[in-house]
């Protein structure tokens, strides 16, 4: 069993008491306290944890975007995208999990957390590029895994696996060129299970 410097129930009641009006959804889930905020005070909100006392959150774990477009298998009926983010407290030994929805599907925007962690610079970037999600206040958001001239968003649940466009390097005209996809759809093999004892193997 792992033992908690503090007690989840105590970081949720800090938290609560720290956000106040500004908590949608707080719950424990794994040991860990997950609140859900607002678009409009995701920013401030942050702020706050970084630095309310009982909370502390002064670094920024991970950060990345949901899809929620087939989530309970297209039962899901609410805003799209979010981001989650994972916060640690290291003077208190707690770790957070923040939530927020994007509210337009069609252009999903939050504001940036970088000047508050700035190790959300490349976890910003990484959810544009993969996600779509736009950061306001972001000061260099570009794709960060994707090419250049890349159209589309791969981890949206519309994107196809195999892309839209393949690049290669053609030789008559030395440069590196797009064409559509070429690949086929590949002739899956049925899995063979053997007999007891095949090869003389137990």
């Amino acid at each position: 069993m792992t033992t908690f410097a503090i007690h989840p129930e105590v970081t949720k009641a800090a938290v609560e008491a720290a956000l106040g009006d500004k908590v949608k959804h707080i719950d424990i889930a794994l040991n860990e306290v997950t609140v859900l905020v607002s678009a409009q005070n995701y920013h401030a909100a942050a702020e706050i944890l970084r630095t309310a006392p009982g909370c502390q959150f002064e670094q920024l774990i991970d950060l990345c975007g949901v899809d929620y477009s087939e989530y309970k298998e297209g039962a899901y009926d609410g805003p799209r995208y979010a981001v989650v983010s994972h916060l640690l407290s290291i003077s208190l030994n707690q770790r957070l999990r923040l939530k927020v929805m994007a509210p337009d599907d069609d252009m999903p925007l939050v504001a940036s957390v970088n000047d508050i962690w700035n190790s959300a610079n490349w976890f910003e970037r990484e959810a544009f590029d993969l996600f779509g999600i736009i950061f306001e206040g972001h000061d260099d958001l570009r794709r960060i895994l994707t090419d250049y001239g890349f159209i589309g968003h791969p981890f949206r649940k519309d994107f196809p696996m195999t892309g839209h466009v393949e690049m290669r390097y053609d030789a008559e005209q030395a440069r590196v060129v797009y064409q559509p996809v070429t690949i086929e759809a590949r002739e899956i093999t049925p899995r063979i299970i053997r007999e007891d004892k095949y090869g003389g193997l137990q």
